[in-house]
């Protein structure tokens, strides 16, 4: 099994020209959060894309037990991303399982839920209390489709088009924040406050 976290994105969204990827969480960075998160979920392998701010994320980042996916044309969108990284995965690997690098409120147990019952299906995603969201199941019969990708929203484009069958996954409580904006941002800050 296979877990790729994208964090090649250029923040465009977020403003002020910083990488997101770098934003001050508990004490660490905002990847790096994620990242622990998607070492406690056992994957066989683990894959991290990165892009624009790639230097300066393998600087300030703990990138131990990853295997970086460079992505020369992350401005494209996250389909860019997938698209490189489904080449990276392990040729033994089922599918793999898609994180958000922006994304530190998702949980292991969510994954391990989504492995229990996903992968009999080419598509899973979680189902959350408000919503459908990451982690996202592609099982390896769909990895054509993938490499197809374009965009920031192919990902979900694929989930609804009905060419597959989507398993969801009941996952308790809200969609995790994506940190896209800085408004986004200050909302996973004051969560985080909140439940400390």
């Amino acid at each position: 099994m296979s877990g790729v976290v994208l964090a090649a994105g250029s923040s465009v969204r977020l403003g002020l020209g910083e990488a997101k990827q770098l934003l001050p969480y508990r004490g660490r960075t905002l990847l790096d959060a994620t990242l622990d998160i998607a070492r406690a979920c056992g994957f066989d392998q683990l894959l991290v894309t990165l892009g624009g701010a790639a230097a300066a994320v393998r600087a300030r980042v703990d990138l131990a037990g990853c295997e970086i996916v460079p992505v020369p044309d992350f401005e494209r969108g996250c389909g860019s991303s997938i698209s490189t990284a489904v080449d990276a995965v392990d040729p033994r690997a089922d599918g793999l399982v898609l994180l958000l690098g922006d994304q530190p409120g998702v949980t292991a147990t969510a994954v391990a839920a989504l492995l229990a019952t996903a992968p009999g299906s080419p598509l899973g995603v979680c189902r959350y209390d408000d919503g459908p969201g990451h982690p996202f199941w592609f099982r390896r019969d769909v990895f054509a489709a993938l490499r197809g990708m374009h965009g920031d929203k192919a990902v979900w484009k694929l989930l609804h088009s009905g060419q597959h069958e989507v398993a969801e996954v009941p996952v308790p409580g809200p969609v995790p924040i994506d940190v896209d904006t800085r408004e986004d941002y200050e909302r996973l800050l004051a969560g985080d406050r909140l439940a400390r």
